[in-house]
């Protein structure tokens, strides 16, 4: 049975020990090999991670920040390094220091599906209020994480998406995409075959117009991949699934992230038939933690 070869490009940002778990489970029997972004924030975790011939950590690191065009740097900083390895992998798929593999034979799988692109792509109509993410220039205020739901700035920043929906832009953005550019949204976990990280690369060096659209509009990460994808040759190939277990959160606080999983959620993990799950934390939950990374393996 032909199993794929994988680059497994993480951003972490925090729990080395937790992420040592996952990075072993991805490197079982070597048929993977991970590529490490660390957030600039953090520069104690670099002497934490594993060391292995099959991981490798960015000596080159971003501050990410939340809802910001950091995220986005830091994923290509990622596929760059992976592209630059020279090495003809099958596969690249972004994961966080948060997630773990949760059900077996993920090599096996990509195997029989090797031009597939695994992420979330939602049409979004321009004048839906989350087109407001791409189509406002969002001051630096607006692209942080307000966790309360009813923060004054938070409420301020769903008031402009709401007018915009209406047809009022109070803040336009001047480099926004062209209008007969769909617009797509979704989870920013992918997995795409290596050419299709090669398509990206090369369409985004030879078109600063497009980086520049996402400078200014919130969280990009979750449209900037989905959006270049879904307007290309590549969009035959999308699965609308990024192979990711994710329950959120039931309350108005809660509802717009990710909750995170303990023993308690293994049975309906393993329902899902996902072969990834987030988010985990060692500080909230150390056995789940365990449990799944002691019994499955890439």
């Amino acid at each position: 049975m032909t199993v794929a070869k994988v680059a497994y490009i993480l951003q972490i940002h925090k729990n080395p020990c937790q992420v040592n778990k996952f990075i072993k489970q991805l490197i079982y029997e070597e048929h993977a090999d991970v590529f490490v972004h660390i957030d600039k924030k953090q520069d104690e975790l670099k002497n934490q991670i594993i060391k292995s011939p099959n991981v490798k950590i960015l000596k080159q690191r971003i501050d990410v920040k939340w809802g910001d065009i950091t995220q986005v740097d830091a994923t290509l900083l990622l596929l760059k390094e992976v592209l630059a390895s020279g090495i003809n992998y099958d596969f690249i798929c972004f994961r966080s220091g948060q997630d773990l593999l949760v059900k077996n034979g993920f090599g096996e799988f990509l195997g029989k599906n090797k031009n597939k692109i695994f992420m979330n792509a939602y049409r979004v109509k321009r004048r839906e209020p989350h087109a407001s993410f791409v189509d406002l220039k969002w001051p630096e205020w607006a692209r942080r994480l307000y966790v309360q739901p009813y923060h004054p700035l938070r409420l301020l920043r769903r008031g402009m998406a709401a007018l915009y929906s209406l047809g009022w832009n109070i803040k336009p953005n001047r480099n926004s995409l062209p209008k007969d550019y769909s617009i797509y949204n979704g989870s920013n976990w992918f997995c795409i075959p290596l050419n299709a990280a090669k398509y990206l690369l090369n369409f985004l060096d030879k078109n600063q117009w497009y980086y520049d659209a996402y400078k200014d509009s919130l969280v990009p990460d979750e449209f900037f991949f989905q959006t270049l994808i879904m307007n290309s040759k590549y969009k035959e190939n999308v699965v609308n699934d990024n192979l990711m277990y994710i329950k959120f959160g039931e309350s108005i606080k809660t509802r717009n992230n990710p909750i995170t999983l303990t023993m308690e959620h293994v049975e309906i993990i393993k329902k899902s038939n996902e072969y990834f799950a987030r988010k985990f934390d060692e500080s909230i939950d150390q056995l789940v933690i365990d449990y799944f990374s002691e019994q499955v393996r890439m």
